[in-house]
């Protein structure tokens, strides 16, 4: 693998392209970064960067087309351990710190910048919205101007029976990372999204399993380290903007409310979660989207895209 891959067409086709960028090794060898990138007609100086969530990566095709249609250049990335990122052999999203991503959206920022783009709103999904949110906090880059969170991973949602033995496991990640810490076995979050089962979006089942895969101590130590380092207090200095779901589908719900509701996180604890982001966060809930909203039914993904043009206009971006 080259240091810096050139351009190539994207799986995705439609005018995305894909570079691949190797990043030094961590604890377990090699690892790569891919940049996905969709230009607007015309060009930009303009460009919004999407972070995926957990055991996802970037397929949304829409989202690009959406952006480039009120003019900004889009790009994404599939993150280490993740969608086109793994090599072979790689445990998928093995993590030890969500610092470790810095890395990767700075590479992605980087090549912004060579194409010329020079101011950024940067939006993150889950736990990408939970890392995008510690990027800004410690790396607080200049080209950043916005900050946009898709249904952040801001706070567990457990029973607090569950959330009670999250310390613990933290604690044991610290020396023992690899210990599998099993999910539930539930589907219904994936019922709602895959074109074949209940829903209308088609992506790489490999890339993005429908059960949520199990985990280790080690990414449940990451997760709650960086939930508690942002409720201290993140002063992100840009406006943020929070979008979640009107509300959450808990265990034992029917489809009917996995169609319309969150199914993996809870909407009142990300909400409240969220005033410790900064002096200027604005959280605005839309009723019947899904845990990602930008694959949520029609209507719900117009407001969604709305909200965040909204968001662009009244900040001048």
């Amino acid at each position: 693998m080259k240091r810096h891959e050139e351009w190539s067409a994207d799986i995705l086709g439609d005018g995305y392209e894909e570079r691949r960028f190797a990043q030094p090794d961590d604890y377990s060898g090699p690892v790569a970064v891919t940049v996905i990138r969709r230009m607007p007609t015309g060009g930009s100086d303009k460009g919004v960067l999407y972070v995926h969530g957990f055991s996802d990566y970037f397929f949304q095709s829409g989202m690009g087309v959406e952006f480039n249609s009120r003019g900004y250049a889009f790009y994404a990335v599939d993150l280490r351990k993740y969608g086109r990122s793994r090599l072979d052999g790689q445990k998928f999203f093995e993590v030890r710190s969500l610092d470790e991503y810095f890395a990767d959206i700075d590479a992605a920022l980087s090549q912004m910048a060579a194409d010329g783009i020079t101011e950024v709103t940067l939006l993150g999904h889950s736990t990408g919205g939970l890392t995008s949110a510690l990027y800004m906090m410690h790396r607080r880059p200049a080209a950043v101007r916005l900050l946009v969170l898709n249904s952040p991973f801001l706070a567990w949602n457990l029973p607090w029976y569950e959330r009670a033995a999250i310390p613990l496991l933290s604690f044991i990640g610290g020396f023992m990372p690899g210990l599998r810490v099993p999910q539930p076995k539930d589907t219904r979050y994936a019922r709602s999204l895959r074109k074949g089962l209940e829903g209308r979006w088609e992506y790489r089942t490999a890339w993005k399993p429908d059960q949520m895969p199990d985990v280790d101590a080690g990414w449940v130590r990451a997760i709650e380290r960086g939930q508690r380092e942002l409720e201290r207090g993140a002063g992100i200095e840009v406006p943020v903007l929070v979008l979640t779901s009107g509300a959450s589908a808990r265990r034992g719900d029917t489809m009917d409310v996995f169609h319309r509701a969150d199914g993996v996180l809870d909407v009142r604890r990300i909400a409240k979660a969220a005033a410790a982001l900064g002096d200027d966060v604005t959280v605005q809930s839309l009723n019947g989207g899904l845990h990602d909203l930008s694959l949520s039914s029609e209507p719900v993904r117009l407001k969604y895209y709305e909200s965040i043009f909204s968001f662009f206009l009244r900040h001048g971006f």
